[in-house]
Protein backbone atom coordinates (compact mmCIF):
# COMPACT_ATOMS: atom_id res chain seq x y z
CA UNK A 1 0.00 0.00 0.00
CA UNK A 2 1.26 3.49 -0.79
CA UNK A 3 2.51 5.48 2.18
CA UNK A 4 -0.23 7.65 3.65
CA UNK A 5 -2.98 6.06 1.54
CA UNK A 6 -5.78 4.33 3.40
CA UNK A 7 -9.30 3.24 2.65
CA UNK A 8 -11.91 2.59 5.32
CA UNK A 9 -12.94 -1.03 5.73
CA UNK A 10 -16.15 -2.72 6.82
CA UNK A 11 -17.03 -6.24 7.94
CA UNK A 12 -18.37 -8.63 5.32
CA UNK A 13 -21.20 -9.72 7.58
CA UNK A 14 -20.16 -12.36 10.10
CA UNK A 15 -17.58 -13.97 7.80
CA UNK A 16 -14.65 -12.50 9.70
CA UNK A 17 -13.47 -10.88 6.43
CA UNK A 18 -12.71 -7.15 6.32
CA UNK A 19 -13.31 -5.42 2.98
CA UNK A 20 -12.60 -1.96 1.61
CA UNK A 21 -15.69 0.28 1.42
CA UNK A 22 -14.99 0.85 -2.26
CA UNK A 23 -14.35 -2.42 -4.03
CA UNK A 24 -13.34 -3.08 -7.61
CA UNK A 25 -15.92 -4.34 -10.08
CA UNK A 26 -13.86 -6.27 -12.64
CA UNK A 27 -16.43 -6.76 -15.42
CA UNK A 28 -14.44 -4.38 -17.63
CA UNK A 29 -11.16 -6.33 -17.52
CA UNK A 30 -10.63 -8.14 -20.81
CA UNK A 31 -14.13 -7.10 -21.89
CA UNK A 32 -13.50 -5.18 -25.10
CA UNK A 33 -17.05 -5.73 -26.38
CA UNK A 34 -18.75 -3.75 -23.60
CA UNK A 35 -15.97 -1.49 -22.26
CA UNK A 36 -13.61 -0.80 -25.15
CA UNK A 37 -10.02 -1.89 -25.51
CA UNK A 38 -7.62 -2.11 -22.58
CA UNK A 39 -4.28 -3.87 -22.91
CA UNK A 40 -3.47 -6.71 -20.52
CA UNK A 41 -0.59 -4.66 -19.13
CA UNK A 42 -2.89 -1.68 -18.50
CA UNK A 43 -5.45 -3.91 -16.78
CA UNK A 44 -2.86 -5.49 -14.49
CA UNK A 45 -1.40 -2.06 -13.70
CA UNK A 46 -4.87 -0.71 -12.86
CA UNK A 47 -5.53 -3.57 -10.43
CA UNK A 48 -2.10 -3.09 -8.82
CA UNK A 49 -2.74 0.64 -8.44
CA UNK A 50 -6.12 -0.08 -6.83
CA UNK A 51 -4.42 -2.44 -4.38
CA UNK A 52 -1.83 0.23 -3.56
CA UNK A 53 -4.59 2.68 -2.59
CA UNK A 54 -6.13 0.32 -0.04
CA UNK A 55 -8.76 -1.42 -2.19
CA UNK A 56 -8.80 -5.10 -1.26
CA UNK A 57 -12.18 -6.37 -2.56
CA UNK A 58 -12.42 -7.57 -6.16
CA UNK A 59 -15.62 -8.81 -7.80
CA UNK A 60 -15.43 -10.94 -10.94
CA UNK A 61 -17.14 -13.82 -12.76
CA UNK A 62 -16.23 -16.55 -15.29
CA UNK A 63 -18.21 -14.87 -18.07
CA UNK A 64 -16.56 -11.45 -17.67
CA UNK A 65 -14.49 -11.17 -20.82
CA UNK A 66 -14.98 -14.93 -21.38
CA UNK A 67 -12.71 -15.70 -18.45
CA UNK A 68 -10.19 -12.93 -19.21
CA UNK A 69 -11.20 -10.86 -16.16
CA UNK A 70 -10.29 -13.71 -13.81
CA UNK A 71 -7.08 -14.42 -15.73
CA UNK A 72 -5.91 -10.81 -15.46
CA UNK A 73 -6.75 -10.64 -11.76
CA UNK A 74 -4.82 -13.87 -11.24
CA UNK A 75 -1.74 -12.31 -12.84
CA UNK A 76 -2.13 -9.06 -10.88
CA UNK A 77 -2.48 -10.92 -7.57
CA UNK A 78 0.58 -13.11 -8.02
CA UNK A 79 2.50 -13.01 -4.75
CA UNK A 80 -0.23 -10.84 -3.16
CA UNK A 81 -3.01 -13.37 -2.53
CA UNK A 82 -3.13 -12.72 1.21
CA UNK A 83 -3.75 -9.00 0.55
CA UNK A 84 -6.94 -9.46 -1.48
CA UNK A 85 -10.51 -10.63 -1.04
CA UNK A 86 -11.77 -12.33 -4.20
CA UNK A 87 -15.46 -12.79 -4.92
CA UNK A 88 -16.44 -14.70 -8.05
CA UNK A 89 -19.62 -16.29 -9.33
CA UNK A 90 -21.00 -19.41 -10.96
CA UNK A 91 -23.94 -20.16 -13.22
CA UNK A 92 -22.98 -17.88 -16.12
CA UNK A 93 -20.08 -19.73 -17.67
CA UNK A 94 -16.91 -18.75 -19.49
CA UNK A 95 -18.37 -19.81 -22.87
CA UNK A 96 -21.50 -17.70 -22.42
CA UNK A 97 -23.70 -20.65 -21.41
CA UNK A 98 -26.05 -20.28 -18.44
CA UNK A 99 -26.49 -23.42 -16.35
CA UNK A 100 -26.98 -23.98 -12.65
CA UNK A 101 -26.69 -27.76 -12.83
CA UNK A 102 -24.55 -28.94 -9.89
CA UNK A 103 -21.82 -30.54 -12.00
CA UNK A 104 -21.57 -27.38 -14.13
CA UNK A 105 -21.19 -25.23 -11.01
CA UNK A 106 -18.35 -27.41 -9.70
CA UNK A 107 -16.66 -27.31 -13.11
CA UNK A 108 -17.06 -23.52 -13.16
CA UNK A 109 -15.42 -23.07 -9.77
CA UNK A 110 -12.46 -25.25 -10.74
CA UNK A 111 -11.99 -23.07 -13.83
CA UNK A 112 -12.17 -19.89 -11.77
CA UNK A 113 -9.56 -21.16 -9.31
CA UNK A 114 -7.23 -22.03 -12.17
CA UNK A 115 -7.62 -18.67 -13.92
CA UNK A 116 -7.25 -16.75 -10.66
CA UNK A 117 -4.17 -18.82 -9.73
CA UNK A 118 -5.50 -19.58 -6.26
CA UNK A 119 -6.77 -22.58 -4.34
CA UNK A 120 -9.72 -20.81 -2.72
CA UNK A 121 -12.26 -18.03 -3.24
CA UNK A 122 -13.20 -15.74 -0.38
CA UNK A 123 -16.75 -15.52 -1.69
CA UNK A 124 -18.69 -17.49 -4.31
CA UNK A 125 -22.07 -16.29 -5.56
CA UNK A 126 -24.73 -17.95 -7.68
CA UNK A 127 -24.94 -15.50 -10.59
CA UNK A 128 -28.58 -14.32 -10.85
CA UNK A 129 -30.01 -17.82 -10.38
CA UNK A 130 -33.65 -18.80 -10.97
CA UNK A 131 -35.88 -17.75 -8.06
CA UNK A 132 -36.86 -21.34 -7.29
CA UNK A 133 -33.23 -22.21 -6.54
CA UNK A 134 -32.96 -19.56 -3.79
CA UNK A 135 -33.80 -22.23 -1.25
CA UNK A 136 -31.54 -23.93 1.24
CA UNK A 137 -32.70 -27.35 0.09
CA UNK A 138 -31.86 -26.75 -3.57
CA UNK A 139 -29.03 -28.77 -5.16
CA UNK A 140 -27.23 -25.49 -5.90
CA UNK A 141 -26.84 -24.71 -2.21
CA UNK A 142 -25.77 -28.27 -1.50
CA UNK A 143 -22.90 -27.67 -3.94
CA UNK A 144 -21.98 -24.38 -2.23
CA UNK A 145 -21.95 -26.01 1.19
CA UNK A 146 -19.80 -28.87 -0.08
CA UNK A 147 -17.30 -26.44 -1.64
CA UNK A 148 -17.09 -24.60 1.67
CA UNK A 149 -16.47 -27.84 3.55
CA UNK A 150 -13.68 -28.63 1.08
CA UNK A 151 -12.01 -25.26 1.77
CA UNK A 152 -12.41 -24.08 -1.82
CA UNK A 153 -14.60 -21.15 -0.73
CA UNK A 154 -14.78 -19.23 2.53
CA UNK A 155 -18.33 -17.92 2.12
CA UNK A 156 -21.21 -18.23 -0.33
CA UNK A 157 -24.50 -16.69 -1.39
CA UNK A 158 -25.99 -15.22 -4.56
CA UNK A 159 -25.93 -12.15 -6.77
CA UNK A 160 -29.53 -10.92 -7.24
CA UNK A 161 -31.45 -7.82 -8.30
CA UNK A 162 -34.30 -7.36 -5.81
CA UNK A 163 -35.26 -7.28 -2.17
CA UNK A 164 -37.69 -10.15 -2.78
CA UNK A 165 -34.80 -12.37 -3.87
CA UNK A 166 -32.72 -11.22 -0.91
CA UNK A 167 -35.49 -12.10 1.52
CA UNK A 168 -35.84 -15.55 -0.04
CA UNK A 169 -32.11 -16.12 0.51
CA UNK A 170 -32.17 -14.74 4.05
CA UNK A 171 -35.18 -16.82 5.07
CA UNK A 172 -34.27 -20.10 3.39
CA UNK A 173 -30.47 -20.40 3.05
CA UNK A 174 -27.31 -20.06 5.10
CA UNK A 175 -25.92 -17.43 2.71
CA UNK A 176 -23.14 -15.44 4.34
CA UNK A 177 -22.90 -12.94 1.45
CA UNK A 178 -25.49 -11.41 -0.89
CA UNK A 179 -24.75 -9.12 -3.83
CA UNK A 180 -27.68 -6.93 -4.88
CA UNK A 181 -28.41 -4.09 -7.28
CA UNK A 182 -28.65 -0.98 -5.13
CA UNK A 183 -28.27 2.68 -6.08
CA UNK A 184 -30.12 6.00 -5.96
CA UNK A 185 -32.47 4.83 -8.74
CA UNK A 186 -32.86 1.29 -7.33
CA UNK A 187 -33.61 1.62 -3.62
CA UNK A 188 -36.17 -1.19 -3.41
CA UNK A 189 -33.76 -3.60 -1.61
CA UNK A 190 -33.16 -1.15 1.28
CA UNK A 191 -35.38 -2.99 3.80
CA UNK A 192 -33.91 -6.38 2.85
CA UNK A 193 -30.40 -4.95 3.26
CA UNK A 194 -31.29 -4.01 6.84
CA UNK A 195 -32.62 -7.54 7.38
CA UNK A 196 -29.32 -8.93 6.07
CA UNK A 197 -27.40 -6.97 8.68
CA UNK A 198 -29.64 -8.31 11.44
CA UNK A 199 -28.80 -11.83 10.28
CA UNK A 200 -25.08 -11.10 9.94
CA UNK A 201 -25.06 -11.46 6.15
CA UNK A 202 -22.56 -9.35 4.20
CA UNK A 203 -24.00 -7.11 1.46
CA UNK A 204 -22.22 -6.14 -1.77
CA UNK A 205 -23.88 -3.28 -3.68
CA UNK A 206 -23.65 -3.83 -7.45
CA UNK A 207 -24.49 -1.48 -10.37
CA UNK A 208 -23.91 1.46 -7.97
CA UNK A 209 -23.66 4.07 -10.73
CA UNK A 210 -26.66 2.74 -12.68
CA UNK A 211 -24.57 1.70 -15.70
CA UNK A 212 -23.03 5.17 -15.92
CA UNK A 213 -26.12 7.34 -15.48
CA UNK A 214 -25.17 8.34 -11.94
CA UNK A 215 -21.82 9.70 -13.12
CA UNK A 216 -23.77 12.56 -14.68
CA UNK A 217 -22.19 12.05 -18.10
CA UNK A 218 -25.46 11.04 -19.82
CA UNK A 219 -28.57 13.15 -20.37
CA UNK A 220 -31.92 13.09 -22.18
CA UNK A 221 -30.17 13.47 -25.53
CA UNK A 222 -27.70 10.60 -25.07
CA UNK A 223 -27.79 7.68 -27.50
CA UNK A 224 -25.98 4.38 -27.11
CA UNK A 225 -24.52 1.37 -28.87
CA UNK A 226 -23.41 -1.98 -27.47
CA UNK A 227 -24.90 -3.21 -24.22
CA UNK A 228 -26.35 0.22 -23.38
CA UNK A 229 -28.48 0.17 -26.53
CA UNK A 230 -31.01 -1.79 -24.43
CA UNK A 231 -32.66 1.52 -23.43
CA UNK A 232 -35.43 3.00 -25.55
CA UNK A 233 -35.54 6.73 -26.31
CA UNK A 234 -38.35 7.07 -23.75
CA UNK A 235 -36.28 5.30 -21.08
CA UNK A 236 -33.26 7.49 -21.86
CA UNK A 237 -35.37 10.64 -21.52
CA UNK A 238 -36.88 9.34 -18.27
CA UNK A 239 -33.45 8.66 -16.78
CA UNK A 240 -32.09 11.95 -18.07
CA UNK A 241 -34.80 13.83 -16.15
CA UNK A 242 -33.97 11.88 -13.00
CA UNK A 243 -30.27 12.72 -13.39
CA UNK A 244 -31.24 16.40 -13.54
CA UNK A 245 -33.18 15.98 -10.28
CA UNK A 246 -30.20 14.35 -8.60
CA UNK A 247 -27.91 17.17 -9.76
CA UNK A 248 -30.28 19.80 -8.38
CA UNK A 249 -30.23 18.06 -5.00
CA UNK A 250 -26.49 17.51 -4.63
CA UNK A 251 -25.45 20.82 -6.22
CA UNK A 252 -22.56 21.47 -8.58
CA UNK A 253 -19.66 21.24 -6.12
CA UNK A 254 -19.59 17.48 -5.70
CA UNK A 255 -19.03 14.97 -8.53
CA UNK A 256 -22.21 12.96 -9.08
CA UNK A 257 -20.42 9.60 -9.00
CA UNK A 258 -18.96 10.42 -5.60
CA UNK A 259 -22.37 11.45 -4.28
CA UNK A 260 -23.97 8.29 -5.70
CA UNK A 261 -21.42 6.06 -3.95
CA UNK A 262 -21.67 8.04 -0.71
CA UNK A 263 -25.45 7.60 -0.77
CA UNK A 264 -24.95 3.83 -0.81
CA UNK A 265 -22.26 3.97 1.87
CA UNK A 266 -24.61 5.99 4.09
CA UNK A 267 -26.35 2.64 4.57
CA UNK A 268 -24.10 1.14 7.22
CA UNK A 269 -25.51 -2.31 6.47
CA UNK A 270 -23.70 -2.32 3.10
CA UNK A 271 -20.28 -3.99 3.37
CA UNK A 272 -18.78 -2.76 0.09
CA UNK A 273 -19.75 -1.17 -3.21
CA UNK A 274 -18.27 -2.31 -6.52
CA UNK A 275 -18.12 0.36 -9.25
CA UNK A 276 -16.16 -0.43 -12.40
CA UNK A 277 -13.25 1.70 -13.61
CA UNK A 278 -11.47 1.68 -16.95
CA UNK A 279 -8.47 3.72 -15.78
CA UNK A 280 -6.84 4.91 -12.57
CA UNK A 281 -8.49 8.34 -12.84
CA UNK A 282 -11.94 6.73 -12.72
CA UNK A 283 -10.85 4.46 -9.90
CA UNK A 284 -9.55 7.41 -7.87
CA UNK A 285 -12.82 9.27 -8.45
CA UNK A 286 -14.66 6.22 -7.08
CA UNK A 287 -12.22 5.86 -4.17
CA UNK A 288 -12.77 9.48 -3.13
CA UNK A 289 -16.27 8.53 -1.99
CA UNK A 290 -14.67 6.83 1.01
CA UNK A 291 -13.12 10.13 2.15
CA UNK A 292 -16.30 11.94 3.15
CA UNK A 293 -20.07 11.65 3.40
CA UNK A 294 -23.28 13.20 2.12
CA UNK A 295 -25.33 15.42 4.39
CA UNK A 296 -28.38 13.86 6.02
CA UNK A 297 -30.50 16.45 4.20
CA UNK A 298 -29.31 15.31 0.76
CA UNK A 299 -29.69 11.64 1.71
CA UNK A 300 -33.29 12.26 2.77
CA UNK A 301 -34.04 14.17 -0.44
CA UNK A 302 -32.69 11.29 -2.55
CA UNK A 303 -34.79 8.79 -0.62
CA UNK A 304 -37.85 10.96 -1.03
CA UNK A 305 -37.24 11.25 -4.78
CA UNK A 306 -37.24 7.46 -5.08
CA UNK A 307 -40.47 7.13 -3.10
CA UNK A 308 -42.26 9.86 -5.04
CA UNK A 309 -40.91 9.53 -8.60
CA UNK A 310 -39.41 6.07 -9.09
CA UNK A 311 -40.89 3.47 -6.74
CA UNK A 312 -44.09 2.95 -8.72
CA UNK A 313 -42.69 3.21 -12.26
CA UNK A 314 -40.84 0.63 -14.31
CA UNK A 315 -37.21 1.75 -14.54
CA UNK A 316 -35.38 -1.14 -16.24
CA UNK A 317 -31.69 -1.23 -15.46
Amino acid sequence: MKWGVFMKQRSLGNTGIQVSEIGFGAWQLGNEKDWGSMTDAAAIHLVSEALDTGCNFFDTAPNYGSGKSEELLGKAFKGKREQVVISSKCGHHQNGEQSFEPEKLIESVEGSLQRLQTDYLDSLLLHNPPFESLNGNSPQFEVLEKLKEQGKIRAYGASVDTGREMNELLNNTDSQVIEVMFNIFHQEPAAAIKAAERKGTGVIAKVPLDSGWLTGKYDTGSRFSGIRSRWSVEEIEQRGRLVEQVRSMIGNDIPMARAALQFILSHEEVSTVIPGAKDIQQFNENRSASEGSLSENIINQLREMWHEDIQDVNLPW
